[in-house]
């Protein structure tokens, strides 16, 4: 027998988010209307810096996409459908977390936009039986010629964190 440790607070705040330093989380709380519910998305007040683009990323069931991370650029994640574990990792050597891992498991079902400084890689798994739709609010758009954009395998031996394939279907 395994006796639960605490997940959540009395106010349904998760525990134990040790959260990679300049990783932020705007929780949203979704209005719920007479012909549906209205989620905002993205308000100018939740972050610092400008939206240089918005897209929208469709993972079918169990697919990951990792690693990524960018020297310039702030990615700001939202799940508008399905589910996913979110991994970020904190590789820049100056930072007071160097080296921390998060794990976060994002959903329609309690809407949170996860914004990750440049710098620290991140990879999704999607974890639903449907596909999963994750917009990315950066705060810069796509430099065609000069891409912002660094990957690594998500295999890597870099980074301390193995996605649970297995699992991915939740």
């Amino acid at each position: 027998m395994i006796k639960d440790r605490q997940s959540v607070t009395a106010d349904w705040q998760p525990v134990g988010r040790d959260r990679i330093d300049g990783v932020e989380i705007v929780q949203i709380r979704p209005v719920t209307k007479r012909a549906g519910v209205l989620t905002e998305v993205f308000r100018a007040e939740w972050c610092d810096g400008p939206v240089g683009q918005v897209f929208q990323v469709l993972l079918m069931p169990g697919a990951v996409s990792a690693w990524h991370t960018h020297v310039r650029t702030i990615d700001r994640l939202f799940v508008s459908s399905g589910s996913l574990t979110l991994a970020l990792y904190d590789g820049r050597r100056d930072s007071s977390t160097a080296g921390r891992v998060n794990e976060m498991h994002l959903s329609i079902a309690r809407p949170e936009l996860v914004i990750v400084p440049a710098g620290v890689w991140h990879g999704v798994m999607a974890t639903s039986h449907n596909p999963t739709l994750l917009l990315n609010l950066p705060s810069a758009g796509y430099d065609y010629a000069d891409p912002d954009h660094y990957r690594l395998p998500d295999d890597t031996s870099q980074i301390p964190y193995r996605f649970q394939r297995g699992n991915a279907i939740a």
